[in-house]
């Protein structure tokens, strides 16, 4: 029988779609949607929502014991490129949020937790290809140095409490449905609108900078079928490398091309070239694949018929 859910953040880029996919799988009416604002028409229609601040402990509290939660989702964070203005709120809410969720499972309010951790965990003394799971890491960046202690009080917390908590690192995101929220990566969906809305694009990115991305039926998918798997098969607690597909803007702007010959893009870095330095190219997942059986979808060109095919609607 299934356990009611609550996803905190569940109104950002990956939180929406994740909550939709989950009440698809499951009892929608067991799926507690969360955040400091209310989300889309179709989410919130979709099924039980709260408006929560993740930091609250005592609000959290509340809802977890109204709806008897089981697990727990913790999508809320504020993004690299965002942080980077605002350093101390980007703690403030990435830390207290993880040990809000944290410590109602040492206390046994909840049996289950997922916390999405990132490839800025890495940093620019870290092996660029295939950067390895277990590797040194040094983030240069706010919500690098953010994740990378999530990772490690995760990796406690299971060690000396025995929560039950799992987490991916996230590479950059790709997705039809929703806006990136303030990350390094955002490039990869902008170029997409820009492509059908007037034709040309101004990149903030250098043309040959190659990071490691994924569309996002592909990150929805792994992070139910991690938070599916059975526990004993677990080998990784801090977080598991997630690998999909690694390219440049250049890369992507010829995929795109090959659909719509006349695309023009421009690139002007800006400071966030500089964070982008810093993260690896690609990435070596095997433990996600010999644990739980990771295995990715979407490559460049199904994910650019995806968007192209799903937003020219909206172009139209």
């Amino acid at each position: 029988m299934q356990k009611p859910i609550l996803i905190l953040g569940a109104c950002g880029q990956i939180g929406t779609e994740l909550t939709m996919a989950l009440r698809s799988k499951y009892n929608a009416n067991l799926v507690v949607a969360s955040d400091i604002r209310e989300g889309s028409e179709t989410l919130m229609d979709s099924g039980p929502f709260e408006l929560l601040d993740a930091t609250n402990y005592e609000a959290i509290e509340d809802v977890v014991m109204h709806y008897e939660i089981d697990e727990v989702y913790l999508m809320a964070a504020m993004l690299s490129a965002t942080a980077e203005k605002f350093p101390m709120r980007a703690w403030n809410l990435n830390m207290n949020s993880l040990f809000n969720v944290l410590n109602l499972a040492k206390e046994q309010k909840i049996s289950k937790i997922f916390w999405p951790s990132s490839i800025a965990v890495f940093g620019p003394n870290t092996p660029k290809e295939n950067t390895p799971q277990s590797v040194i890491m040094e983030p240069s960046t706010v919500y690098g140095i953010s994740k990378q202690s999530g990772e490690r009080w995760c990796e406690y917390y299971f060690n000396k409490f025995g929560v039950d908590v799992r987490s991916v690192r996230y590479p950059g995101l790709i997705s039809w449905k929703t806006m990136p929220g303030g990350g390094t990566t955002d490039y990869a969906v902008e170029i997409y609108h820009k492509a059908l809305e007037n034709g040309s694009y101004q990149c903030f990115l250098e043309e040959d900078t190659k990071l490691p991305m994924m569309y996002m039926d592909d990150a929805i998918r792994a992070t139910i079928q991690l938070m599916d798997s059975d526990a004993d098969s677990l080998t990784v607690r801090s977080s598991y490398n997630l690998g999909s597909m690694s390219f440049s803007p250049k890369e992507i702007t010829k995929n795109i091309q090959n659909h719509l010959p006349d695309f023009n893009v421009e690139y002007n870095p800006d400071f966030r070239q500089k964070i982008a330095d810093s993260w690896p190219s690609s990435i070596d997942d095997s433990a996600a694949r010999n644990d739980w059986g990771w295995e990715p979808q979407f490559n460049l060109e199904e994910t650019t018929k995806e968007m192209l095919g799903n937003l020219k609607e909206n172009y139209n």
